[in-house]
């Protein structure tokens, strides 16, 4: 769509679109699998052992994660629990060569809004990239790998010990480059805040439900982390300072 509006002749790049197509399969907490027309029964029941597969890596890593941080095993998946359980889900994507890269970007920068994210990467065309100390860094094609990004919900959990990454995905002229990605975040109520353990003294994180989180995010996915942060912790001054009135009813 966007090459027959011109992109061949365009002069500044395109700062509002990606060059992305994309399907997304919920596995958690409810499967749509079944609902999603086109597909066979061979690709559901592949996907839907794919899935289970990697709910079950993600729980480890969280463990890992908790070990690592000294936290109780089992913390940080149930934080993510919330009262329904996590949300988890796969991105399957498709990026197609590209005539003027330099134009547009496959997937514009930004950090990932949920918890643990587990990439199948192409493994034969490159695009990803990661911010690292001010610099964009190339993750090469990998074989038969999982590369394993932290969302903003671990950020705020581990409070900073772990850091959101920001990354990106740049066009290629050549080859068509596909990716799966899964997302293990929590649940739609769930309650997120810095672990008690790791605050010294006061924490810079906020305290919110993760739909909350959502709402913002999704305005402002390509923005910096900082101002969502820093705008659902002015959200919970005012809910203290303003508490909701409960007036019974009969």
């Amino acid at each position: 769509m966007l090459r027959s509006k011109g992109l061949d002749t365009l002069e500044t790049e395109v700062e509002d679109v990606d060059w992305e197509s994309t399907f997304y399969l919920r596995h958690l907490p409810q499967s749509n699998l079944y609902d999603i027309p086109d597909m066979s029964n061979e690709y559901r029941l592949a996907m839907k052992e794919f899935g289970k597969r990697l709910e079950n890596l993600a729980e480890e890593l969280l463990d890992l994660l908790c070990e690592n941080l000294g936290l109780e095993k089992g913390y940080l998946k149930k934080v993510f629990h919330g009262t329904k359980g996590p949300t988890f889900g796969t991105k399957v994507s498709n990026y197609p060569p590209c005539p003027k890269p330099e134009m547009i970007k496959g997937l514009r920068a930004h950090t990932d809004a949920g918890g643990l994210i587990l990439l199948f990467q192409d493994d034969k065309v490159s695009g990803l990239q990661l911010l690292k100390d001010g610099d964009w860094v190339d993750v090469p094609p990998l074989k038969h790998s999982i590369v394993i990004n932290l969302g903003d919900q671990l950020e705020v959990i581990t409070n900073g010990k772990y850091k959101s990454v920001m990354h990106r995905v740049m066009t290629q002229k050549e080859g068509n480059r596909m990716s799966i990605a899964s997302f293990y975040n929590p649940g739609s109520d769930a309650e997120i805040s810095p672990a008690t353990s790791l605050v010294e003294k006061d924490s810079k994180y906020p305290s919110f439900v993760f739909d909350d989180y959502m709402k913002l995010y999704a305005g402002l996915k390509f923005q910096p982390k900082e101002p969502r942060f820093e705008a659902m912790k002015n959200a919970e001054a005012a809910a203290d300072l303003n508490p909701v009135a409960a007036v019974e009813t009969f």
